[in-house]
């Protein structure tokens, strides 16, 4: 036992002496590790009578445990030191000047998806999202589609060798809609939510890509009807556009998920080669312009996702968000989008900064 406190004081010595981390583990190493001395007494515990070691091991233990809260103590002590030295050698000039122009922006796209987000938010919807990789149940069937509607046509929809669990296809979806039945299938009703994402098709030109972005809105509860659903469009678009004229016009149409369907015209006139949007599309001067399609969700669909029709109804729409940005801002051709082009990019890009809020306009630049 005295060569052991003589070890100890030594080992103290030691790791009060140690100027480097290095140095401090080689103490630790010599009194702590596998082969140190600690190590060796406490291996002589087991030769011992119980007599003799209920009296040494404890000692031991002591002088272990000293021994490592000596070793913390310095350790931290010792990276103290180090990172003050560090922060004395760094530093950073806070009066250097701005760079004269932003590194990055954010891509329009986007930008257009919080602006959604928060108009769409203060009216009480939440956002739902939902799996890119589909199965043609919750892309097609769930949504009344049959066997031979045209929308499942290998031209409009890419669609994967495997098969689906249930032995259906699997594709990249087609809409956002597959995001309704799941939402209404883990949710049920009432639920008012938007549904912001890509979307894949086989189509590419000036105004279509073969991936490009769509948001859906959906409303289920008592007693809605198409009113709701033009004062929901109206009152998105005036937030949107950031403008008080606003008109629009519901065109009947057919889509399998809805009964009534009604295509969506937005009133515009033509500044130069842009169109701008407001006004009545009937006044000179003025036209409609297709923006989305929308209508009372269809009671089979509401059926397939296990809400009762007879009780609830709702409407929902759909809307391209690439369509609704080239409006906003004075783009002409959607494949822009995608070309990754930083002038472009720099144009129409925002800073991180320009975040969307009613208060001070969902469009503002900072």
């Amino acid at each position: 036992m005295t060569d052991l406190t003589s070890q100890k004081q030594t080992a103290l010595d030691a790791i009060a002496k140690a100027d480097t981390l290095d140095a401090l583990e080689a103490v630790r190493l010599d009194a702590l590790g596998k082969k140190g001395w600690v190590s060796l007494a406490l291996k002589t515990l087991g030769g011992m009578s119980p007599e003799e070691r209920s009296e040494a091991a404890p000692a031991i233990q002591a002088v272990r445990a000293e021994i490592a809260d000596a070793l913390d103590a310095k350790k931290g002590e010792l990276e103290s030191a180090a990172l003050e030295a560090q922060l004395a050698a760094e530093t950073i000039d806070l009066t250097l000047p701005a760079p004269e122009s932003a590194k990055g922006s954010v891509h329009p796209v986007s930008q257009v998806m919080d602006e959604l987000a928060e108009i769409f938010a203060d009216l009480g919807f939440a956002v739902a999202t939902g799996p890119e990789i589909e199965d043609d149940w919750h892309n097609f069937t769930a949504l009344n589609m049959d066997e031979s509607h045209p929308a499942r046509a290998m031209h409009d929809t890419f669609y994967f060798p495997d098969a689906a669990p249930d032995g259906g296809q699997m594709l990249l979806r087609t809409h956002t809609s597959p995001v309704q039945i799941r939402s209404l299938k883990d949710q049920g009703a009432p639920i008012r939510i938007i549904a912001p994402g890509r979307v894949y098709r086989s189509d590419s030109d000036a105004t279509h890509t073969p991936m490009f972005h769509q948001v859906e809105g959906l409303v289920i509860d008592k007693d809605i009807h198409l009113g709701h659903l033009k004062w929901t469009l109206e009152t998105f678009f005036k937030a949107f556009f950031e403008r008080e004229d606003i008109t629009l016009r519901l065109r009947p149409s057919y889509f399998p998920f809805t009964e009534p369907s009604v295509e969506v015209d937005v009133g515009y006139s033509n500044e130069g080669d842009r169109r701008v949007v407001g006004g009545n599309g009937d006044d000179e001067g003025h036209d409609w312009m297709e923006l989305g399609g929308s209508g009372m969700v269809n009671r089979r669909v509401l059926e397939f996702a296990g809400v009762d029709p007879d009780e609830y109804q709702g409407f929902a729409f759909g809307l391209g968000i690439d369509r609704i940005a080239m409006l906003k801002y004075g783009m002409n051709d959607l494949r822009a989008f995608f070309d990754g082009d930083p002038r472009w990019l720099s144009h129409y890009g925002f800073a991180a900064v320009d975040q969307p809020a009613l208060s001070a306009g969902v469009g503002a630049r900072a």
